[in-house]
């Protein structure tokens, strides 16, 4: 739902209301009296607006399609999830858990969002959806359920800190998932990072290729002054 403001329709019902009370009270069948009864309805539906503001009204927002059925689903499913978790930060006094049902958001948000940019990776993130991110709500729910029984019996304590010691583990799979999303982009960087140094190299621009054509001028150099010594031992002054 979103909000929407509107003006209020009051006003109007008070100038339809003028209308008619000025009709049964007073003769409309002059011109002079229709000049009075426009004059009268809008000093009235002047005074009517100042006093009745502007109202929100709540709509329903229209559905955004991609055009792509199942990339839609996947946006409505991970917003759906992302709206639950924050209410279940909400509901869950734990500060520990809270703090990484955030980071659990944050990370479901880039997921969606790289998945968005990126149709083709819906393939790669099945398993997340019908398996990691659903059970992770089921796991966060029944955290929520047993913290609010407010008893430290055995099952109940030692259930809760099962889910406390596994958050970590949830959270390395999310951000697991999110780094194999990059996987194609860092493998096309490597090869382009590869390729560049190779030429970088051959021009003698990288560190190790300068340090190469630091060699190469010094060996140049090296036997040019030795061939220079050479020509100079063969030449005789005559007086």
């Amino acid at each position: 739902m979103k909000k929407i403001v509107k003006k209020s329709a009051i006003p109007l019902y008070v100038v339809a209301l003028t209308w008619v009370l000025y009709g049964l009270l007073f003769p409309l069948y002059r011109l002079p009296h229709f000049l009075l009864a426009i004059a009268a309805t809008a000093v009235v539906g002047v005074i009517a607006r100042c006093f009745c503001g502007n109202v929100e009204v709540e709509v329903p927002e229209e559905p955004v399609t991609t055009g792509n059925a199942e990339l839609d689903k996947m946006l409505a499913e991970g917003k759906a999830a992302i709206e639950e978790m924050k209410v279940l930060d909400a509901a869950i006094d734990d500060e520990g858990i809270s703090g990484q049902i955030v980071r659990l958001q944050i990370l479901a948000q880039r997921i969606f969002d790289h998945v968005e940019a990126n149709p083709e990776k819906l393939r790669d993130i099945r398993r997340f959806m019908n398996y990691y991110l659903p059970t992770t709500l089921k796991v966060l729910r029944s955290y929520d359920v047993l913290e609010e029984q407010q008893v430290e019996g055995e099952n109940i304590t030692s259930t809760m800190k099962r889910v406390e010691n596994m958050m970590s583990t949830i959270i390395r799979a999310f951000e697991k998932q999110l780094d194999n999303l990059f996987s194609a982009e860092a493998l096309d960087i490597s090869t382009d990072m590869v390729v560049m140094e190779q030429m970088l190299a051959r021009e003698g621009i990288t560190e190790d290729g300068l340090k190469e054509a630091v060699r190469e001028a010094e060996s140049s150099a090296a036997a040019v002054e030795t061939a220079t010594q050479v020509s100079a031992g063969e030449i005789t002054l005559e007086l």
